[in-house]
């Protein structure tokens, strides 16, 4: 594209005005950012709308729907047919035609509306990830649909549908630039190579599945409220109808599970640690470096004697939940160390005291506490386990609250709150050491968001006088090291270094 450049500053604009040799030109007039459209696929799914419209009315008020169907004249229902397909049809055409998206120095803005104009406006350093997704139809089309959590908002903006092929470069131009690239190099770099870590067998998969008590007593249920309502009504088809629906139930949420986790592989990448996974509908999410908040390790019962765990997080703004849907001890706990930038996690717990059993009998003992110079830890659940792992520099307040039977008793609850609006509680501690920790804990949150490195984690000085993003780029081609502080790839925000896992994961 040729651009036009103006007067330089000391340049005059009239005629027979002499210019002074050697001066420089004046600088160039940014030109407006290219807009793009959607794949031309999308026309055929935004016609679904008014036909989905006239769905919704007809399931909402079946009877009512019927008897109007059934008095028009099937000359006139194809008359209908011949106007609302073609409706349809301009409808998809013209939302499709009024869709422009580009991506400034500062923001990607995505514009579209047919009556109503709607402008959003996502900037680049409130990005959280960007995800690809591919339900099942758009995998046999080679398109894909980009959707972006962003700080601040609840719901994702997205972009549905690009070619697959167009999906991955914006996506690794919109991380590239998150990370702090600069636009020019943001295009060049390409998408980060991926070193794959763990890849949950399928076989694997379906043992955790059966093995959680959630499956077995939604199952116990649909075979016990059958038999209770067979002996007042004697009546087969009441009994098939409250069965087979509770059966279904209980299946499909173990099936739906399966269907969403096949194949979970977790990789690493300059750009933070990826997740890929789905039979049916493909996603491909990341998870970006220093921009977890919490992390659960999650151990059912039944999971404790063949040593698995789930690893659960908390991306504020995001709703990436699961890390790794079932794993051994060893693998979680290297993983782990990769996302919280190589905090180890506690091995022992401290017990509240034992007068906590006149506040809450026998669960007490699930109760748990550990505080490392990196990580508050609080563990509960007597059978089914779970340990929420929060970096110091993440914690946003601190609270204490003690009920009136907790205050008699000398005890009382410590609430953490973190950037995802998700509260950590350590249950029925000693009333001192609650109201120590609540003083501690708040100096270990300063000393941390202190120390703690900038969620643009690119934009840092390198050391050896290198610029983040020329250090960068020799790491997709296989060379240097990762840019910003000199980390290595998959190195988190948080300083530190990250550990090798003891040799889990090859090189």
């Amino acid at each position: 594209m040729n651009e036009e450049t103006g007067p330089g500053p000391d340049e005059a604009t009239g005629p027979g005005t002499p210019s002074v040799p050697g001066d420089p030109p004046g600088p160039p007039e940014s030109a407006p950012p290219a807009e793009r459209r959607l794949h031309p696929i999308t026309p055929l799914r935004r016609a679904w709308a008014p036909v989905a419209l006239l769905a919704g009315w007809a399931l909402h008020d079946p009877n009512t729907a019927y008897r109007h169907v059934s008095d028009l004249a099937t000359g006139t229902l194809l008359l209908g047919l011949g106007v609302l397909l073609p409706a349809a049809a301009l409808y998809g055409f013209l939302s499709w035609w009024v869709t422009h998206f580009s991506v400034t120095d500062t923001e990607l803005r995505i514009r579209t509306g047919v009556l109503f104009r709607r402008t959003a406006h996502i900037r680049l350093d409130r990005l959280q990830a960007v995800d690809v997704t591919q339900p099942l139809l758009a995998r046999f089309l080679g398109v894909a649909k980009l959707k972006m959590d962003v700080i601040g908002t609840s719901s994702k903006d997205e972009l549905a549908y690009l070619g697959q092929t167009e999906a991955r470069a914006l996506r690794a131009e919109l991380l590239a630039r998150a990370a702090g690239f600069s636009p020019e190099e943001a295009g060049e770099v390409g998408e980060a190579p991926v070193r794959e870590l763990v890849r949950v067998a399928p076989r694997m998969l379906a043992v955790s599945l059966l093995l959680t008590a959630t499956t077995w007593l939604s199952l116990i249920g649909a075979l016990l409220v059958p038999g209770f309502l067979w002996f007042p009504t004697h009546n087969l088809w009441t009994v098939l109808a409250a069965g087979i629906p509770l059966l279904g139930a209980a299946g499909a949420r173990s099936a739906g599970r399966f269907v969403r986790e096949y194949d979970w592989t977790l990789g690493e990448s300059p750009d933070g640690l990826r997740l890929d996974h789905g039979l049916l509908d493909r996603s491909h999410e990341t998870v970006p470096p220093g921009r977890v908040q919490t992390v659960r390790i999650v151990e059912p019962w039944l999971w404790r004697r063949l040593g698995w765990v789930r690893v659960e997080l908390d991306v504020a703004g995001s709703d990436n939940g699961v890390l790794l849907p079932v794993a051994d001890h060893v693998t979680a706990r290297g993983i782990i160390g990769r996302v919280l930038a190589g905090a180890e996690v506690p091995g022992e717990f401290v017990r509240p005291p034992g007068r906590a059993a006149w506040c809450v009998p026998a669960w007490w003992r699930g109760y748990g506490l550990a505080v490392t110079d990196r990580l508050f830890a609080a563990r509960h659940g007597l059978f089914h386990r779970t340990v929420a792992l929060v970096p110091h520099a993440k914690v946003q307040s601190v609270r204490l609250k003690q009920g009136p039977w907790q205050r008699h008793q000398g005890v009382a609850d410590l609430h953490v709150d973190t950037g995802a609006s998700r509260t950590v509680v350590a249950h029925l501690r000693d009333a001192d050491e609650a109201a120590a920790l609540l003083r501690d804990q708040a100096d270990r949150s300063r000393t941390g968001r202190r120390t703690a490195q900038p969620d643009r984690w690119m934009t840092g000085t390198a050391t050896g006088g290198g610029t983040a993003s020329g250090t960068r780029s020799g790491t997709r081609s296989g060379t240097g090291t990762e840019a910003g502080t000199g980390q290595e790839p998959g190195r988190g925000a948080g300083g530190g270094t990250v550990p090798g896992a003891g040799g889990v994961f090859p090189e």
